[in-house]
């Protein structure tokens, strides 16, 4: 019998700050309305505020 975990545990690829994921069910990153693809270089994913920041950044390029 395969057991996927719950939850895990990462790492901030960007600030290096600890962060919960959840891979089986809804993860607090598919509250938010900034989208990224997930990483394909073995990089992880970035914390909620690494996220939030990244995308006020393409925000202001993408108006100017």
């Amino acid at each position: 019998m395969e057991h996927q975990p719950s939850s895990r545990r990462l790492v901030c690829a960007s600030c290096g700050t600890e962060f919960g994921c959840n891979p089986s069910g809804p993860c607090w990153c598919s509250d938010e309305a900034f989208r990224m693809p997930m990483p394909v270089d073995g990089s992880d994913c970035f914390c909620p505020d690494c996220l939030r920041k990244l995308a006020k950044q393409r925000a202001g390029a993408g108006a100017a």
